[in-house]
């Protein structure tokens, strides 16, 4: 999908009074609450799991598993759970852009009850995906299977929303395949984790980089404003510096926003050429075949042909083909010509051009180039 637009002078207004790059002390529903309406790009939220944790667990050696046992983890019921989820839900669903997103992770405790509310709220989701853990922490009493993977629940504000998808920029980071809905990565550990000064580690759900990466290049574009309400130690704002984004943090724990703010003060901002990832196609200015013909690029009389020149078809001044007795669009003609339902035209019809066949999509790439030189004034 393309990308909603930005540079009108509403969103230049809503940016100036927006506390970019910048992290805000309080609860997250509070202060999204202070937040303009349709300001933000995109969200990515990592709320509590509401993990129920029953007692301390401990590895095979006696030694104590130090796992998430923070207050702001802890709900007195499901109902306090869900309630909870819905109010910081439907804030973000308010400060979202039109053609915003939203990314929301959470494991088997509570992604469920995420999703349902999403749905209720009005969101629209896109993809479930599974980051598959490389390196995950064993079941240690044998109870159950060892719990590999989270969940990230992908969806735009709504059903027609236009939201950003660079998806040829995921397809050319996976050597050219399609990008898949389960993600191999390894957890958050050796270097990259941050400890305290006690050298134990200093948030106990602190997501790798190559995850918020990976969430940021598919769906946001250099520029854009990135809302995290649960920062936590800040890798969404790390990553969202690095990348030439804008981050918006929320949180609550002092601890937390001051190892951020030394995290992201060190992290180098990408400039110019560094920043471009590749475009989805249906992100490109869509050019008619009638443009063609309009600028004088084809002239009308003009014969295409297939690939194999075993077909032929006359431009016509409408930007129209005929053959054999039939007229239609370059798409439609292309079909009629193999008995197909469906063709490309861009692809599929050549022109002779120096005693060779090329196909007609290097004018639309022409027009589009020439669309784009003048966007940039």
């Amino acid at each position: 999908m393309g990308s909603s637009k930005k540079g009108s002078a509403p969103a230049l207004s809503i940016n100036n009074a927006l506390p970019l790059d910048q992290i805000l002390k309080g609860d997250c529903i509070a202060e999204l609450k202070k937040l303009p309406n349709a300001s933000v790009d995109l969200v990515f939220a990592d709320p509590p799991y509401n993990l129920q944790l029953g007692g301390e667990l401990h590895r095979p050696n006696n030694t104590r598993v130090d796992g998430v046992e923070d207050e702001w983890d802890k709900f007195a019921s499901f109902e306090d759970y869900d309630a909870f989820t819905r109010a910081w839900l439907a804030e973000c669903h308010r400060v979202l852009k039109a053609d915003g997103a939203l990314w929301v992770i959470g494991s088997y405790h509570n992604i469920f009850r995420v999703g349902a509310a999403l749905q209720d709220l009005g969101f629209w989701i896109l993809n479930d995906v599974i980051w598959r853990k490389t390196n995950p922490m064993p079941n240690f009493r044998g109870t159950r299977l060892t719990n590999a993977h989270e969940t990230l629940i992908w969806c735009a504000k709504g059903e027609k929303a236009k939201y950003t998808f660079n998806y040829d920029a995921l397809k050319v980071a996976n050597d050219d395949l399609q990008m898949r809905s389960d993600w191999l990565l390894p957890i958050c550990n050796g270097g990259e984790r941050i400890k305290d000064l006690n050298g134990q580690k200093a948030h106990p759900t602190q997501k790798p980089e190559a995850l918020l990466h990976r969430v940021l290049i598919a769906s946001t574009n250099a520029g854009d404003v990135v809302l995290d309400p649960f920062f936590g130690t800040g890798t969404t704002g790390a990553v969202a510096k690095m990348l030439g984004r804008h981050f918006i943090g929320i949180e609550r724990e002092l601890d937390y926003i001051r190892i951020a703010r030394h995290r992201i003060k060190h992290v180098e901002r990408l400039e110019g050429e560094s920043l471009e990832v590749m475009k989805s196609k249906r992100a490109q200015p869509r050019i008619p075949f009638g443009m063609v013909v309009e600028r004088g690029l084809i002239k009308p009389g003009a014969k295409l042909v297939s690939p194999n020149e075993k077909f032929a078809a006359r431009v016509r001044a409408d930007g129209s083909l005929s053959a054999d007795g039939e007229t239609g669009s370059i798409h439609k003609i292309a079909a009629h010509v193999q008995g197909l339902q469906a063709c490309n035209g861009w692809t599929y019809w050549h022109m002779q051009r120096k005693k060779e066949l090329v196909p007609i999509d290097m004018l639309r790439q022409k027009l589009r180039a020439e669309m784009s030189d003048g966007g940039r004034g």
